[in-house]
């Protein structure tokens, strides 16, 4: 972004776009300089993001079933700090700061979508089982990325759109000339928190409507099976617009395939029918709620959908999965890829390092494996094999996602790697308890390791836009997966002892749900809905030859209702907010203000989330339920909109 009636350093105007034949990009700190970068400040501050962050992170994920990614609100934090305190040539620090504290988001979203299965299936989940699954996935993903590098964020310059690395580039930028982004990250944080405070903790309005409130919703619900329902939550209003229209209408086609067709073709043709498609369905499809035919058929469709969609995505990456393997061999065999790989902009961790940490690290799973969960060499070697291989397959999957889309489908890929590692764990005599368990923290171990490469890629893109050193980022990378291990583990711990996750307040923890209904049948020989996931699998294939991006549909088929309507709201808000305009350029600064603002709404709304959290936890339950939430909460959200909307929209250049 860049303003002429502002002093100060702007990226070279070919940062976005492909470069022609024989041009250079040339980053903002340039090649031969020598940044300050990794300094006591910028470790410390680093890792208080990761700490808080990585509990905002834990509390939203579990809530809604969406974890955000921490690194714009963490960039805008660096930035308002460093202005405050008066610090100067800040940029190279703020990175690492960004870097370290980003671990937050994506280690936390590689735990809560598995790990908390173990609570619902009423197994043991102990500290030790859930940090080391977190801090061994994350360092994998560290380390099966760092060949990758050159290929995402220099070969294909241009070519990828970086979402959520540009929005954390263009905050860091602007933050070596002025520091107003840091206001308005805290007024709209302060604004959304406030909101979902309300809401969660005081119960003046609901945090979910539907069309329930209204006689004929109640009646066309019952006999129909049709229902709409909303997340009234500033927050995930806040990752709509983030993700944008195009993919949160995406993700919501397919929730409205499940919700609108579906659902009540089922019912309506067979209404007697109770076939039993997964364990314990006894109940009549008539004598269904829309949620019951959702959670026991309709669901499993989109699971289907999820595992073919990642099977897609790894065939596509097989030759960017090649060209990183000939470059590892290239350096370890003493060959160079030419001289600019020298230069600091371009210096990575040696691959000789590489691979001797890779190794100790999959020593020390297999060691965790062998005397933490399985106690069995045959089990050990086939489950931390099973770790290594698809780690290394769908890295290239999540980071791909990451640069196109800036949202990465860990969720769709871990589940594939449940049903595999299942099946391979039941084929050796592992099943039961302890094969549920086993295959769980399997999947905590990929599920990390796929988000962990999906964040350090976007944090190696905005290194190479502003300058920084690689090798420097990918080193303290490792510290902060350390620190947002420990966190989420004991997050984890505590909002399991407050809320638990079985029961009628239980949090949601959607993607762990659907994590256990997959698992459970595969280790206790129940019904495993084989056709369902079929016909989700033959649906993502024909989606992916008209061109549909399958993997967000089959997200919405899967992910409840309420979570998937207020992306799309985001992603309206989004459209009108950068296209009401005539002149690009405004409607870009718009776009931007309103990015801001979203990560307010959603920084603000998790942590006062966390703090309602703890509220509740020392015993101080200030909810109060009454007959006028619902229609208060459906005003509320249309007054959050047009604030949304409004300030979004004020003239700037």
């Amino acid at each position: 972004m860049k303003n002429e009636d502002q002093p100060g350093n702007f990226l070279p105007e070919n940062a976005y776009r492909e470069l022609a034949p024989g041009e250079e990009y040339k980053p903002l700190m340039p090649a031969h300089s020598t940044p300050r970068e990794v300094t006591s400040y910028s470790v410390t501050f680093g890792i208080l993001m990761a700490i808080i962050f990585s509990a905002a992170a834990a509390y939203l994920g579990l809530k809604v079933g969406q974890v955000f990614e921490a690194a714009i609100p963490i960039a805008i934090i660096a930035v308002g700090a460093g202005n405050m305190l008066g610090r100067k040539n800040m940029l190279g620090q703020n990175v690492i700061i960004q870097s370290i504290g980003a671990s937050s988001g994506v280690v936390v979203a590689g735990a809560i979508f598995t790990l908390p299965a173990l609570y619902i299936l009423g197994l043991d989940a102990r500290f030790y089982q859930i940090f080391l699954s977190s801090l061994f996935g994350g360092a994998l993903g560290i380390l099966l990325l760092i060949p990758f590098r050159k290929y995402f964020v220099k070969d294909m310059h241009g070519k990828y759109p970086f979402p959520e690395a540009t929005a954390t580039t263009e905050v860091l930028v602007s933050g070596e000339s002025r520091g107003n982004q840091a206001r308005l990250l805290a007024i709209s944080g302060l604004i959304g928190g406030l909101y979902d405070f309300c809401a969660s903790t005081f119960g003046l309005w609901a945090e979910e409507i539907s069309t329930r409130l209204a006689g004929w919703g109640v009646l066309l619900a019952d006999k129909v099976k049709i229902v709409f329902k909303l997340n009234t939550s500033a927050a995930v209003l806040g990752l709509g617009y983030i993700v944008g229209l195009k993919y949160a209408a995406i993700i919501c086609a397919g929730s409205f395939t499940v919700w609108f067709v579906l659902i009540p073709f089922i019912s309506h043709f067979a209404d007697g029918q109770a076939v039993a498609v997964g364990e314990g369905i006894t109940t009549l499809l008539r004598d269904m709620s829309p949620e019951e035919i959702f959670r026991h058929y309709a669901r499993h469709i989109g699971i289907g959908g999820i595992a073919m969609a990642g099977i897609i995505g790894i065939i596509r990456a097989s030759k960017i999965i090649k060209q990183a393997l000939g470059l590892a061999v290239n350096e370890l065999g003493g060959k160079k890829e030419g001289a600019g790989r020298d230069e600091r902009v371009h210096r990575d961790i040696s691959m000789r390092l590489v691979l001797s940490i890779l190794i100790a690290v999959l020593a020390a799973v297999f060691v965790f494996f062998q005397f933490g969960v399985l106690w069995n060499l045959t089990h050990t070697i086939i489950a931390t094999l099973i770790v290594f291989i698809i780690a290394f397959l769908f890295t290239t999957v999540a980071a791909n996602a990451i640069a196109i889309v800036g949202t990465n489908p860990v969720s769709g890929m871990t589940l594939m790697t449940l049903i595999l590692t299942s099946l391979v764990l039941v084929s050796v005599g592992l099943s039961g308890t302890g094969g549920m368990t086993a295959a769980l923290i399997i999947g905590g171990v990929v599920c990390t390791a796929l988000s962990m490469a999906g964040g350090l890629v976007t944090d190696l893109k905005i290194g190479y836009w502003l300058g920084t050193t690689p090798a420097k980022q990918e080193r303290w990378k490792f510290l902060g997966t350390a620190v947002s291990a420990a966190t989420v583990a004991g997050v984890m711990i505590i909002l399991n002892d407050i809320y638990g996750f079985v029961g009628p307040n239980a949090l949601a923890a959607p993607q762990a749900n659907a994590m256990a209904a997959v698992i459970k049948p595969l280790m206790e020989g129940g019904a495993t809905p084989w056709l369902l996931y079929f016909a989700g699998a033959a649906l993502a294939l024909v989606l992916t030859m008209i061109g549909v991006p399958a993997l967000a549909f089959a997200l919405g088929m899967f992910i409840p209702l309420e979570l998937n309507t207020p992306l799309l709201a985001g992603g309206l808000i989004s459209w009108y907010v950068g296209s009401r305009g005539k002149d690009e350029q405004l409607n870009k600064s718009r776009r931007d203000r309103g990015t801001l603002i979203a990560s307010g709404f959603i920084a603000g709304g998790a942590l006062m989330g966390v703090v309602g959290a703890i509220l509740k936890y020392v015993g101080l339950d200030l909810f109060v339920t009454w007959g006028g939430a619902g229609w208060l909460a459906a005003l509320a959200y249309i007054l959050i909109i047009l604030y949304f909307i409004k300030d979004s929209t004020r003239k700037c250049k």
